[in-house]
């Protein structure tokens, strides 16, 4: 119906000029594009848009759009006035026109078709508070309106309401589906694997909770691709916004042209995730903050390592089981291992998480001597019994020297880059290591430089523990240089436009 062009770019600019210039833009990625008239509040503005857009009706397929308030969208007019834009967008080069189900119900459908002319129509609901109860029943009420296409977008509360809204594209060429909202957002990922016809992407700004640019969707993603064969990873935390783990492992799944995508998931019950993952056929699933030792409980089987630990960072999904394992374990030791010699070295573990314990357990088994603290003394007290280790009071870290400090906390991870974990007064060591490797010079890091202290950034952890899991999932060997250079040059690219940092000292 939409030819390859799956990914419909959405234009939503207050100004004529603003929204040609995006729909250019838009041009140079997909030939699908909406134009949201009511983001236009003046009929000047309006009349220059489709003044500018003949010229592009002949290379793209145009969806005119004029969403009223009552739908979520701008538009203040009447509904004569809302049909009269869309009449005007017709016959300027828009072949499609997406009207909203309480417009439509307000009008004969005859007499509508006729009024737009030779047009295609989607008919369309918004729930912006929640995922409608009686999916399938809405789905039969925007059919009947008599459109050539439906479209259900709404907010999901949980993964419970997640599953359900994919699911009603299942079996069904006629389906849209936009998932709104920050559990909806892999949805929108999601949705042309589970069958819908269009995918939304944003071009310069997002319109509905959610929504992705089209940059990310196509070259990230890789949507345009997926069909009902392609495997489902995903990374599952609570914050999750900061991972670059879709961005390694997807360019992995693309140089090995494996039909696979990997999503982030922010997960804020475990419980109510876990329950999505037969429904949404996932394959493995990397598991971070804050999920790594809650996890262990809903798991099937679980390798011995792991278990020691008493972490997880990797599932594999094997005929809906759940097997859990640890190659953060491995990461530490390809990092942290390469820049000292672990034997017999002083090494300080700050947090007692699921991270902490990982490297805990990791550097004690190569012969370190272990010192835990952590802002929760009977976290570390605890991690302390189980991997024969020594407790530090924070107090008392001015006054000791370490060979290395591990950071093992999320202290300092973007979006909050400059806050640190410990003072520069604190951090007495030859090497200071952090665990978080976005920013890749976290706060901790500098304050360490500037005491002429060696530093180790989480990169070379990250990308080991993910080479690790992506041989897990895949019996493959991973395409480590690709996928550590995708990493590092995305982060070598974000420090490059980061703003001026705050003082240091």
């Amino acid at each position: 119906m939409f030819d390859e062009n799956r990914v419909c770019a959405v234009v939503a600019e207050s100004s004529a000029q603003e929204a040609l210039a995006a729909a250019r833009l838009a041009l140079r990625r997909t030939r699908v594009i909406e134009l949201r008239l009511d983001f236009l509040a003046s009929e000047d503005e309006f009349a220059g848009l489709l003044r500018g857009i003949q010229p592009l009706a002949g290379q793209a397929t145009l969806i005119a759009t004029c969403r009223r308030k009552e739908a979520g969208g701008r538009f203040e007019g009447s509904i004569a006035r809302q049909i009269a834009r869309l009449v005007l967008a017709v016959g300027s080069g828009c072949s499609w026109c997406d009207l909203e189900i309480e417009t439509v119900e307000r009008l004969n459908a005859a007499t509508l078709r006729k009024t737009l002319g030779d047009v295609r129509l989607i008919i369309s609901s918004h729930d912006f508070a929640r995922t409608p109860a009686r999916l399938g029943q809405l789905r039969r009420r925007l059919e009947s309106a008599g459109g050539d296409l439906v479209k259900i977008a709404a907010f999901t509360r949980n993964y419970r309401e997640f599953v359900r809204l994919l699911q009603t594209a299942h079996g069904r060429s006629n389906v849209i589906l936009a998932p709104m909202g920050d559990l909806g957002q892999p949805g929108r990922i999601l949705a042309l694997r589970e069958g819908s016809p269009l995918a939304y992407a944003t071009v310069t700004r997002a319109v509905a909770p959610g929504q992705l640019p089209i940059e990310t969707l196509q070259s990230v993603y890789r949507v345009e691709r997926h069909n009902r064969r392609t495997q489902l990873y995903g990374v599952i935390g609570n914050p999750i916004a900061h991972s670059l783990s879709p961005l390694m492992h997807n360019a992995a799944f693309t140089l090995r042209h494996t039909n696979a995508v990997f999503v982030p998931f922010l997960v804020r019950d475990l419980g109510d995730f876990l329950k999505t993952v037969k429904p949404l056929r996932v394959s493995g699933l990397s598991v971070t903050i804050p999920h790594k030792q809650q996890i262990l409980r809903f798991l099937d089987e679980c390798d011995p390592l792991a278990a020691e630990i008493g972490a997880v960072n990797t599932v594999v999904c094997r005929a809906g089981k759940l097997h859990g394992y640890n190659t953060d374990h491995l990461g530490v030791l390809e990092s942290l291992g390469r820049r000292i010699d672990l034997e017999g070295a002083r090494i300080l573990v700050y947090g007692a998480g699921g991270a902490g314990r990982t490297v805990a357990h990791a550097v004690g088994r190569a012969g370190a001597h272990v010192f835990f603290c952590a802002r929760r003394p009977e976290a570390a007290r605890a991690a302390a019994r189980d991997f024969g280790a020594e407790v530090v009071d924070r107090k008392d870290l001015r006054d000791l020297d370490f060979d290395a400090i591990v950071n093992a906390t999320p202290i300092g991870m973007m979006p909050r880059g400059d806050e640190s974990p410990l003072d520069a007064a604190e951090l007495r060591a030859n090497l200071v290591f952090d665990l978080i490797y976005r920013p890749m010079r976290t706060r901790l890091l500098r304050l360490a430089e500037r005491r002429g202290i060696d530093t180790l950034s989480g990169v070379e952890m990250f990308v080991a523990q993910g080479v690790a899991q992506w041989e897990l999932w895949t019996g493959e060997n991973a395409p480590v240089k690709a996928m550590r250079a995708e990493v590092t040059a995305a982060l070598a690219r974000e420090e490059s436009q980061a703003p001026p940092r705050r003082g240091d000292s």
